[in-house]
């Protein structure tokens, strides 16, 4: 693999680590702005909606101008988000930032899915999607926890500060190390908006939203799971992450090594052990040890669908990779949005913790189901016109010319 993926893989580091790291931060941050837990909670959503609609916004903003050069904008974009958020004086400014830092998180991933792949042979680009990714599940296993740790000892603006820090790094990595790749001749925003004419690729972004949503149902509840039903202390709660992030880290570079093999059924595997353990987790969520071994088995499951399917929609929207490639990441923020959503619907319902599980498990299976059908099609546009056995093709008369 070239260095190039290292640099990008340190950008997908320091992104993975300002999403996520917030949520073990938000009493700290609430308590300095005087605001309630719900609202600090905004940081959070903020972020999601950004992601959702930065996606699309900076991808088509940067048709004009080489991969390599916005790839550098957006990691620009990123260190202006965190630094304003790390300074911040009051609550809106502090939003605002996250927002900003957001709107470089889904063109990041997407572009840079686009450029990984470009840089190895056809047959190594799963693995090359996966090893950008691997940036972001390991930033789940040590950026995550110690940035969390950094905040609770010497402050949330410092964890924020060297976020910031971390987007110079990769920044300057992605300007040493990243060929300037020539753009794509002739493709415009009209042929990137053209491959959303293709229904495999809307049915690989609706697979990630569903299967991917899957996991976030589940995992957006853990820490009331774990401490309320599984006996779990609340500091073991960081701990349980990690193994989850564990399971992210093997699950993203095992199917990205698989998915150049068997993509497909890759997905069927994944998909449906994924349901299966979702479902299961509700019977062993009551049990310490069985649910950690669940956790680490969700993260490992849910992450080995991530570089088949965003290698699908590459594959699918080959003319014009970039902005489908981008909306994808999207649809992965959109898929935990939606999973939040119907798990906390489930519990307000009075069907407890675990509720969230079957949730999970229900959306795992719509997106095998969606997986089974976009094969089907896939072959059906494949196979060869029909000929009617023993009847042969009648031949026209050939004109003659006098």
């Amino acid at each position: 693999m070239p260095l190039a993926l290292l640099a990008l893989a340190i950008g997908a580091f320091g992104i993975g680590t300002t999403e996520f790291v917030i949520m073990g931060l938000l009493p700290e941050v609430a308590g300095d702005f005087g605001v309630s837990i719900p609202t600090a909670g905004l940081l959070v959503t903020g972020y999601a909606l950004g992601v959702v609609l930065g996606a699309p916004l900076m991808t088509v903003l940067g048709t004009r101008i080489s991969r390599k050069r916005m790839l550098m904008l957006l990691m620009g974009l990123f260190i202006v988000g965190n630094l304003l958020s790390a300074v911040a004086p009051v609550f809106g400014v502090m939003l605002a930032g996250r927002v900003v830092a957001s709107l470089a998180h889904g063109a990041f991933f997407g572009i840079g899915s686009v450029v990984a792949a470009e840089l190895v042979a056809p047959e190594k680009k799963a693995g090359a999607i996966a090893m950008m990714f691997t940036g972001l599940t390991v930033a789940n296993v040590v950026g995550v926890p110690l940035g969390t740790l950094v905040g609770q000892t010497l402050g949330w603006r410092i964890t924020f500060a060297v976020v910031a820090g971390l987007g110079v790094i990769g920044l300057a990595g992605i300007a040493k190390l990243v060929p300037d790749l020539p753009k794509p001749e002739g493709v415009r925003l009209r042929h990137e908006l053209a491959a959303f004419r293709n229904v495999q690729v809307l049915l690989a972004m609706a697979m990630t939203i569903l299967g991917f949503g899957g996991v976030f149902a589940a995992v957006t509840y853990l820490a009331p799971m774990m401490t309320d039903v599984a006996g779990y202390a609340d500091s073991s709660v960081t701990w349980l992450l990690v193994l989850f992030g564990l399971g992210m880290v093997a699950g993203n570079l095992i199917g990205g090594k698989l998915a150049d093999r068997a993509l497909m059924p890759l997905l069927y595997i994944s998909l449906s052990a994924l349901a299966v353990v979702l479902a299961l987790f509700t019977l062993t969520a009551h049990n310490k040890i069985a649910a950690a071994v669940t956790i680490t088995l969700i993260g490992a499951l849910g992450f080995a669908t991530v570089p088949p399917l965003q290698k699908r929609v590459l594959d699918q929207a080959s003319g014009a990779p970039t902005l489908a490639s981008a909306m994808n990441i999207g649809a992965f923020n959109l898929g935990n949005a939606l999973s939040a959503w119907l798990g906390g619907l489930v519990i307000s319902a009075g069907l407890g913790y675990t509720a969230p599980n079957w949730v999970g498990a229900v959306l795992a299976g719509s997106a095998l189901v969606l997986a089974v059908v976009s094969a089907a099609l896939e072959r059906r546009s494949a196979a060869p016109s029909p000929v009617v056995a023993g009847v042969a093709p009648v031949e026209q008369p050939t004109p003659v010319h006098h």
